[in-house]
């Protein structure tokens, strides 16, 4: 791939290339060969839209399923934990919602190298088709005051359906979405996706608003709160519908064909092998070949140094058993892997916390009327919504770590104030806390989808961005509600949340810190993709141009 390697920063001795300029001139070109025109994918705009809508839309389903769960969290606990006391009805719904994260993890481990192997779309259909039955199934779960002990039980067993479908899908719709985009609208094509994140809660947080004030306490206990996960089947069969009629993305298809001419391949040597053996003998060095994958010659030319060919005895992952696709991930991948597990265990710390606890906070812990807080909430989410595609545009102009580092910061140092702000009770210092946190939490929200995907290498992309991400949340994201909720009841001290989430935006800074930038650069494992036909001629004019060393 063509990048800005020189030989210092191979590692090798300064004044040694200062010496042999020729010979490291041409290993640089070897390592990063010069791209053809037909090397560069251009992308189709309305594709791409299809594409982003796709996604988008089963993003928003996801988070309007999870979105309504912590909304109603104090119904749901009236309705499948009756038989507790107030405080500990509402750690058990509490609860309930934080098991789903269990299995996210092994949804991601099945579903992700999965996709890196069949395609993404595939498996996105499949992981949409899992959260719409299992979202479906639970408004049609009784309660306890009728079936009793079971009435838990099964809404703990389809809360896990949706968080193994889940484990598939933010990975698998943040990858379809960056391998489909142009490397120079990467950032403003993602941020859709986050967009349909807050258009699913913004939805869930409106319907479980409009319910809680037309509605009186019982009939919402008796039937209303179950209308909303009604309504996510058959929005899961539209976001079905729309993911089964896309094309695989253009890095996948190039993938897929690439392995199936090294296979081809393969397979015509050993062919001539065969006839070579059955006739006059095994020409001398054609195994020593195969085995080094040493080049015929052919490809850019570069000071007589031939192109490298990828080596036969290396299969595409695609073509490997699961066990070495999870071998490729935990031992080459490692240590982006725990980069992404740290960025995103605090991304999304600070996602659950506004998006999914601050309701219940609001309602629970500084008594406000469970429609006024929601009602709030809606508003600020219905701004963020309003500039979100405004930070993708941002990032792809400026870089992913700027906004990243902006909006950890942002939370570093006015989760504080914000949440003093919320205790004061008026009207417009709730407003303004509210907008410190959401100003802060659209950097992330804007950015993140373009930057995740950018970690990883194409062939395990989704396997990878899969396992980590799933892992964080976990660990660190699905558990926030409880956790926050638990700390408070602890040490009686209602700023707990805000300390709690101070705690993880250092962590965001320091991992901010430590990743690359790779705002309007290809995505590792691929080739550039740009926009439109000119910018694909000029981008191989300027790839196959004369380069002065530099040293």
């Amino acid at each position: 791939m063509p990048g800005s390697h020189n030989g210092e920063s191979l590692g090798h001795d300064p004044e040694a290339v200062k010496r042999h300029p020729t010979l490291f001139r041409a290993i640089r070109r070897r390592l990063n060969p010069a791209w053809r025109r037909s090397d560069i994918t251009v992308t189709d705009e309305q594709a791409v839209k299809r594409a982003v809508k796709a996604a988008s839309l089963g993003n928003a389903m996801e988070w309007f399923d999870f979105g309504i769960y912590s909304y109603l969290a104090v119904t749901i606990g009236d309705v499948f934990y009756s038989g507790l006391d107030g405080g500990a009805r509402t750690l058990a719904s509490l609860g309930t919602f934080a098991v789903t994260f269990i299995v996210r993890p092994l949804g991601g481990l099945f579903f992700g190298p999965l996709g890196d192997r069949i395609g993404r779309k595939q498996v996105l259909a499949a992981t949409m088709l899992l959260m719409a039955t299992a979202t479906f199934c639970v408004g049609l779960i009784p309660g306890y005051s009728t079936i009793g002990v079971w009435a838990p039980v099964l809404l703990i067993f389809f809360r896990l359906l949706q968080g193994f479908s889940t484990g598939g899908e933010y990975g698998g719709a943040s990858t379809f979405i960056a391998e489909y985009a142009p490397d120079k609208k990467r950032g403003f094509f993602g941020s859709f996706l986050e967009f349909g994140t807050l258009a699913g809660y913004s939805a869930a947080a409106s319907m479980a608003a409009v319910l809680q004030y037309t509605l009186s306490a019982d009939d919402l206990v008796s039937w209303g709160w179950r209308i909303p996960f009604l309504v996510g089947g058959p929005l899961g069969v539209v976001g079905i519908y729309l993911r089964l009629k896309l094309d695989e993305t253009p890095a996948f298809q190039r993938m897929a064909r690439e392995a199936r001419d090294a296979r081809e391949a393969r397979e015509g040597v050993r062919g001539e092998g065969a006839e070579v053996l059955g006739g006059t003998g095994v020409p001398s060095g054609a195994e020593g070949s195969e085995a080094t994958g040493e080049s015929d010659g052919t490809g850019p030319p570069g000071d007589g140094v031939p192109a490298p060919q990828a080596a036969p005895s290396q299969p595409h992952l695609s073509e490997n058993a699961p066990r070495r696709e999870f071998s490729k991930i935990f031992k080459e991948q490692w240590a982006v892997l725990v980069l992404c597990i740290a960025l995103v265990g605090a991304y999304n710390v600070t996602d659950y916390m506004l998006l999914s606890y601050m309701p219940t906070y609001l309602t629970d812990t500084l008594h406000y009327e469970p429609s006024h807080g929601t009602f709030i909430l809606v508003g600020t989410m219905l701004l963020m919504m309003c500039v979100i595609n405004r930070v993708g545009r941002l990032n792809d102009r400026y870089g992913r770590k700027p906004l990243l580092m902006t909006g950890m910061l942002g939370f570093l140092v006015l989760t504080v104030p914000a949440f003093l702000l919320l205790k004061q009770g008026s009207f417009p210092s709730v407003i303004c806390g509210m907008l410190m946190l959401g100003f802060s939490l659209v950097c992330l929200l804007g950015t993140m989808s373009a930057a995740l995907p950018a970690l990883f290498p194409t062939d395990v992309r989704y396997g990878s961005l899969s396992i980590g991400y799933n892992i964080s949340a976990s660990l660190f994201g699905g558990t926030t509600p409880l956790v926050m909720d638990g700390l408070v009841a602890l040490t009686d001290d209602d700023q707990m949340p805000a300390y709690y989430t101070t705690l993880f935006a250092v962590v965001g800074v320091i991992s901010v810190l430590a990743m690359q930038e790779t705002a309007q650069k290809p995505l590792k494992g691929s080739p550039p993709s740009v926009a439109t036909q000119r910018e694909a001629k000029e981008l191989a004019r300027r790839s196959q141009a004369p380069q002065s060393p530099a040293f």
